[in-house]
């Protein structure tokens, strides 16, 4: 495939013609060519965090999601009530496969769907006494829990529910924590002002109000790692083989403790800097703590980000480091020299969320496959700033492309590998593309450090190179035997 820029300028513009005059001219704005003049520019060039044009399929979420789904959910002591219908609650039960410990039910509580249930005469009536009783009665049912979380749908922002007096009410009755969230899914333009949401309410209610009985130099936070199959654990396990602490993550396999306690740290590892990144910078200007962004999708970014790490600290944690990459050296090469030969030159497409549309960038290239085109659910300007560098020039870039645009850019740029979301999977199935669900890494995982790499590249393999392809006839392509 030719890296001219022209031309694949003139692809972009061949596939929006099918839109009329005035959606063109909004579409063609959300995207850009990479290249040399763009990158050292500064500047970025796509728009983003825009309301979705009307009429057109999105494969954004909505604020409640980005809460309750992203930021709260893994909280895994807390209960977490999705106050409002039944429907939207369902959507965000299990669907993120967030990894945590202990006993569901007892002292874990992050597989468990919490709903008040909404019928019509809540909607006339409000359903304020319907929430205290639910308040009780997890009280009752889990006396384990260290705190309840309350995730607004969107009926409760449009008929006025007072959660907040709710809370403080019921917070004082039982003993608890008991946090309102106002992430009703039609505030914003998608989930990504729902993560904000969700950093407030745990600003306001939670940060700084702990206290840590023995501090230690070494004491770091894994921020915006939501242990997604185990990704936070795989990250964890180099952490500590360096000599560091981690005092808290945040929000996967976490504690309402570990956020109480999290200003204490000495060091904020920001994972997924989209969804986090409030929580850093307010951390910074509040305790003073530094932070840092980092990367522990595949060998090579794992390396540098993990020098970048130690060299945050003294001679003792650089040795360490040095230790702990000469340790999964040998192995990672052995990884590469196994899968490389079976996926070089592949070509690869992607639309995410958070931070993966880059972060997975260097994993791929790992194993030698190629990033054809790349971009964000719900990006913000200073995402598309740090994506430009990470891609060669060539490179489509584009911000919340409709359902339409990402199958016409598979075909016409005749891609071997597509890396979207659950909601896309089996349009490309059905067109006979290879799938990777990278957003919970389609039951599978860790993704995250050497031992998440070892998996993602036997998932790649076996998602690129399984026969199963070769008997599919889709429109284009004739079945093969095999």
């Amino acid at each position: 495939m030719s890296t001219d820029l022209g031309g694949k300028r003139q692809l972009i513009d061949d596939m929006l013609e099918a839109y009329p005059a005035k959606a063109k001219k909004d579409r063609s704005k959300h995207y850009e060519v990479n290249n040399e003049e763009l990158i050292n520019c500064g500047k970025c060039a796509i728009k983003s965090n825009m309301k979705s044009r009307p009429g057109v399929m999105t494969v954004r979420g909505c604020a409640y999601a980005g809460s309750k789904g992203v930021v709260w959910g893994p909280i895994k002591d807390v209960v977490h009530i999705s106050h409002g219908p039944v429907g939207c609650g369902q959507y965000s039960w299990g669907t993120r496969r967030n990894y945590s410990s202990g006993t569901l039910g007892v002292d874990n509580f992050t597989a468990m769907q919490i709903t008040s249930d909404f019928q019509e005469t809540d909607i006339v009536f409000g359903g304020d006494k319907k929430l205290e009783v639910m308040c009780r009665e997890i009280k009752e049912m889990f006396p384990l829990a260290k705190g309840i979380s309350i995730q607004t749908e969107c009926p409760v922002g449009l008929i006025g529910d007072d959660i907040e007096a709710v809370a403080k009410k019921m917070s004082n009755e039982l003993g608890i924590p008991i946090i309102p969230v106002r992430c009703e899914g039609f505030r914003g333009v998608s989930q990504s002002l729902g993560h904000h949401i969700a950093n407030d309410a745990i600003r306001d209610f939670l940060m700084g109000k702990g206290e840590l009985e023995e501090c230690g130099p070494y004491d770091v936070n894994i921020i915006g790692d939501y242990n997604i199959g185990g990704d936070a654990w795989a990250s964890r396990i180099l952490l500590e083989e360096m000599g560091l602490r981690v005092i808290a993550q945040w929000s996967g396999d976490g504690t309402i403790n570990e956020l109480m306690i999290a200003h204490k740290s000495k060091l904020n590892l920001i994972h997924c800097h989209r969804s986090m990144n409030y929580m850093c910078t307010t951390l910074e200007r509040e305790y003073g703590i530094p932070w840092m962004e980092y990367n522990f999708f595949g060998p090579t970014k794992t390396i540098q980000s993990l020098r970048a790490i130690a060299d945050r600290f003294d001679d003792h944690i650089r040795a360490n480091c040095e230790k702990v990459i000469a340790k999964y050296q040998v192995e990672m090469d052995a990884i590469i020299g196994k899968y490389r030969p079976r996926l070089e030159g592949k070509k690869v497409m992607l639309l995410i969320g958070g931070l993966r549309p880059r972060h997975t960038i260097g994993a791929y290239e790992d194993l030698g496959m190629e990033i054809v085109a790349s971009g964000y659910e719900f990006g913000h300007k200073d995402d598309y700033e740090r994506t430009f560098p990470e891609l060669k020039d060539g490179t489509i870039i584009y911000d919340d492309p409709s359902a339409y645009e990402l199958e016409e850019l598979a075909q016409k740029l005749d891609i071997d590998l597509m890396g979207a979301g659950v909601k896309e999977k089996y349009v490309y199935h059905k067109m006979g593309i290879p799938f990777r669900q990278m957003h919970s890494w389609d039951y599978s995982g860790p993704y995250h450090g050497f031992d998440g790499f070892k998996i993602f590249a036997r998932d790649m393999d076996m998602t690129v190179n399984s026969p199963v392809w070769n008997l599919m006839g889709t429109p284009d392509r004739k079945t093969v035997s095999v």
